[in-house]
């Protein structure tokens, strides 16, 4: 046999090159698809969402995380929901709160997989809580045998808009934000907007930021419902209005309202637009091997000034403050008027959010953009918005321009209320 080099296709996806064989090339591919359904009435016990992809046999088994908020406010109907349903299960319930969300948190996770002697593939590990608690399970069953299925249900408006929608889990770690993780899309994730309902108007607010992000990157019409309407949906905490009238299980919301002539509510159509919007930059990039993501907008500093400020600042929060800066460095490029600058940092504060925190100094900044850099492969990436709804991504912002902007920004955050 010739002893030349040769490539020799083994079968679709394996190469041997050489002979005799001196390497192996491996090519493959992991399709992923997740599925995430709004819902109604999830801890109805004649509703059987939570279990639809259950043998139903009489020894399925569930496995249920949550933390001590949620406990103490639907611990009880989530234990009713599974003895209704016959199903033997177990509660997990952890800390709460982005201080405990550690490898020890997840280790805790596993510890209790073990001891509960969870099926690998016939029984989801359920989330039910807010984007800390989804991360943290969701990092947890990533590792659990290599890869448990997991569902989440989040009880927070962040869960419901971000941190439920996406793959990425993780915890923080050596005084960094979520700097162990991995990409794991639970296999669905299920919103039920009534939990909100539960929320104070502080966590109302921390998850409008992640919605407004969507809004000035790419979407002016959800930035125009949050001008309109953000007042009452922070007050209504975004449920939908009581002249909907009854929930029939199989009508949707916008259904009702259509058959009655009338377009969908606003909170109903910003949670909506919050959601597609998210999606459509994730899907094609669920991995990110393209790094320049406008839904990385409001997270090139939020992160430092995040974990500098704990436990003073929730994440959101943390977000509405880079918006806010990196809106006024914006301005000052022209990218984005006055005009537009003052309207959104007014809707910032009609959402309840901060415009600005003392952690903006050149120091921080100067830090969290180096940090930035070394995440986003050695270049800023830094998103910035192009008027209201649109944005483009920068690499040469220097210190002097973020100290700047951040002098400016103390300025004008000092008159604006919140």
């Amino acid at each position: 046999m010739q002893q030349d080099t040769q490539t020799m296709r083994n079968n679709d996806g394996l190469f041997a090159v050489g002979s005799p064989v001196t390497h192996w090339s491996v090519q493959t591919s992991n399709p992923v698809q997740y599925e995430i359904r709004a819902c109604e009435n999830l801890l109805d016990p004649e509703n059987s969402t939570i279990l639809e992809d259950a043998s139903g046999s009489s020894g399925q088994r569930r496995f249920i995380v949550t933390d001590g908020v949620v406990d103490s406010l639907y611990g009880d109907r989530v234990r009713a929901y599974f003895d209704h349903h016959g199903v033997e299960h177990r509660m997990l319930v952890l800390n709460d709160g982005e201080t405990h969300k550690s490898m020890n948190a997840v280790l805790q996770v596993t510890e209790a997989l073990d001891a509960f002697g969870i099926d690998r593939r016939r029984e989801p590990v359920i989330a039910i809580g807010g984007g800390v608690l989804m991360d943290i399970v969701g990092f947890a069953a990533s590792l659990y045998r290599r890869s448990t299925p997991f569902i989440r249900i989040p009880t927070t408006l962040i869960g419901l808009v971000d941190a439920g929608v996406g793959a990425k889990t993780g915890v923080n770690h050596n005084g960094h934000k979520n700097r162990l993780g991995t990409y794991f899309p639970a296999d669905r994730t299920l919103l039920d907007r009534s939990f909100l309902a539960t929320l104070d108007a502080r966590h109302i607010s921390n998850g409008l930021a992640e919605i407004l992000k969507i809004a000035l990157i790419k979407d002016a019409r959800l930035f125009d419902l949050l001008e309109q309407h953000g007042a009452d949906l922070l007050r209504n905490k975004l449920q939908s209005p009581a002249d909907v009238g009854p929930t029939p299980a199989d009508v949707p919301v916008d259904q009702r309202l259509a058959a009655r002539g009338l377009h969908l509510d606003p909170a109903t159509e910003v949670v909506e637009r919050a959601i597609q919007g998210m999606l459509e930059e994730l899907q094609p990039n669920l991995w990110e091997k393209v790094l320049e993501r406008v839904v990385d907008y409001g997270h090139t500093f939020s992160p430092t000034i995040e974990m500098h400020a704990l436990p003073a600042l929730l994440h959101g929060e943390a977000v509405a403050v880079d918006m806010a800066l990196t809106t006024v460095l914006a301005e000052r490029r022209g990218l984005v008027s006055s005009y537009q600058r003052d309207r959104v940092l007014e809707v910032m504060a009609r959402l309840g959010l901060p415009v600005w925190h003392p952690l903006c100094t050149p120091e921080v900044l100067g830090d969290a953009l180096r940090d930035t850099v070394r995440h986003r492969d050695g270049k800023q990436r830094l998103p910035l918005p192009v008027g209201i709804g649109s944005a483009l991504f920068v690499n040469d912002v220097t210190d002097g321009e973020l100290a700047a902007a951040a002098e400016s920004l103390a300025a004008l955050g000092s008159g604006v209320p919140r």
